[in-house]
């Protein structure tokens, strides 16, 4: 079987608080998801699912445990290394789209090339590509404060697949949407498995959505369990 492209065993993490007594919200949390698939994580409010994101990403550090991207150990590399590896690996798709709002539409995608290192006179043209692959053509432009909640979360889309990266993590990223282009969001996010072969590791609180991706995974008690 081929090598998974995000791995996490043991998760494990707590907060202690100003009384220093501790809560420990994951408890040995695992997982694996590979090339071309998806895979949605629901949960209780509160059963530490953006906690378990975050250290998937190496933006949270975990009490024990150890994370991989493709086969490689990240969880013990320092923040700078981490960050190096995370712009070309992965791209993020956020609940609250997370656009630099003095940019436009083109300059917030050709960003993510820019923060990886990758810019070049290419890049233009890859990230005007992108927006029209996400049906945003005619809005290449336009600030955020001009683009309706949909059409800022397919900027960020097209943001998160600028540099091709081979996972795609997505949280909550129709929360702010109303069904109807929540769905559209949810379909072009699942194209990319099959066309880029990016693997998407969604949070959501939809069980429909949770129900299209290849596997689900419910995170109750700090443990991940499949569904």
């Amino acid at each position: 079987m081929n090598r998974p492209v995000l791995s996490a065993i043991d998760i494990k993490k707590s907060f202690r608080f100003p009384s220093g007594s501790d809560t420990e919200v994951l408890r040995g949390a695992s997982i694996e998801i590979y090339a071309g698939e998806s895979l949605s994580i629901s949960g209780e409010s509160g059963a530490g699912k953006t906690t378990f994101l975050n250290i998937l990403a190496g933006l949270e550090s975990a009490t024990s445990g150890e994370v991989f991207w493709d086969g490689v150990r990240i969880d013990n590399l320092s923040n700078s290394r981490q960050s190096a590896l995370r712009a070309r690996f992965m791209g993020f798709v956020f609940q609250n789209y997370c656009l630099v709002p003095e940019l436009n539409a083109v300059e917030n995608v050709e960003y993510a090339a820019r923060i990886a290192g990758l810019y070049s006179k290419a890049s233009r043209a890859r990230a005007e590509e992108l927006l029209e692959f996400v049906g945003l053509k005619n809005r290449l432009k336009h600030l955020p404060s001009q683009l309706s909640g949909g059409e800022k979360q397919r900027v960020a889309i097209a943001r998160a697949i600028m540099n091709s990266p081979k996972i795609i993590l997505a949280d909550e990223p129709t929360g702010n949407l109303d069904e109807t282009t929540g769905e559209s969001v949810m379909q072009m996010l699942m194209g990319l498995c099959s066309s880029r072969n990016a693997a998407l590791l969604l949070i959501t609180h939809n069980p429909n959505f949770a129900a299209r991706t290849t596997r689900r995974v419910k995170i109750s008690h700090g443990v991940c369990s499949d569904v």
